[in-house]
């Protein structure tokens, strides 16, 4: 059995996988991972080998303990991936993309894919037919829009996630609300109508931590799946497997 970590920009996804099947997930912050992971050695006594994908702030001493109880993959941009890395700086492509990619790959073979991950920033990702991997846009997620508004201006509130309840917002409240979302909204529903322009076979995948929020919204025909960048992650744990 597999464990697999994703450490995110604010919060650590671990899943326990037996094959290509999830049989666990937990989401914790990054001070209790290794409290979290030895709780799951006791109940998956078969777990044996571990992944981890990091983004955040994991610590050597936190990597040196997951190495003693497991045969640990740390991902980077040198181990063996199923595509054709076409990025003109392959050792920048963020770790989490590269899974992502990886997961986009096995699933859905010899198709066009924009893989569309909403999280603390909105990153889209393309692999083609062929299984190259071409490039794709980062911009800011929702939460760092919001955050942006307050920060860099001086009267503007910081507001939680809401559904706008109109398009023209009749205050600063739902005017910010209107932009944020509506925004966020017409990009992605654009991105994909660009691509569909130029891939017309196009599948597109939406994951990530807004995805439940984004998913019901959106005009663009879409597959939603929030644990596409864990089963990535197994997979790539499979590919560089020695055993």
């Amino acid at each position: 059995m597999n464990l697999v970590i994703d450490v995110g920009n604010s919060l650590v996804k671990l899943a326990v996988f037996d094959a290509d099947e999830l049989q666990e997930k937990r989401i914790v912050a990054l001070a209790n991972l290794l409290n979290v992971v030895s709780a799951l050695e006791i109940d998956f006594p078969q777990l044996n080998k571990a992944v981890v994908s990091s983004v955040g702030h994991l610590s050597s001493d936190q990597i040196e303990n997951l190495k003693k109880a497991f045969n640990l993959l740390v991902l980077d941009a040198q181990l063996k991936f199923p595509f054709i890395n076409d990025y003109a700086t392959p050792n920048t492509l963020g770790v989490d993309r590269i899974a992502l990619v990886c997961a986009a790959v096995k699933r859905f073979s010899n198709k066009n894919v924009l893989i569309i991950d909403a999280g603390t920033c909105i990153t889209y990702d393309f692999i083609s037919a062929e299984s190259r991997y071409l490039g794709g846009a980062i911009s800011p997620g929702l939460s760092m829009r919001y955050k942006a508004l307050n920060n860099l201006t001086a009267k503007l509130p910081l507001l939680e996630l809401t559904i706008p309840e109109r398009l023209i917002g009749n205050s600063t409240a739902a005017s910010i609300h209107s932009g944020v979302v509506h925004g966020v909204l017409h990009e992605i529903d654009g991105t994909i109508s660009s691509y569909k322009n130029k891939y017309s076979d196009l599948t597109v995948i939406l994951t990530g931590g807004d995805t439940k929020f984004l998913s019901k919204q959106l005009k663009s025909s879409i597959f939603a799946h929030s644990n596409f960048l864990l089963e990535g992650l197994n997979y790539i744990l499979q590919l560089n497997s020695n055993e």
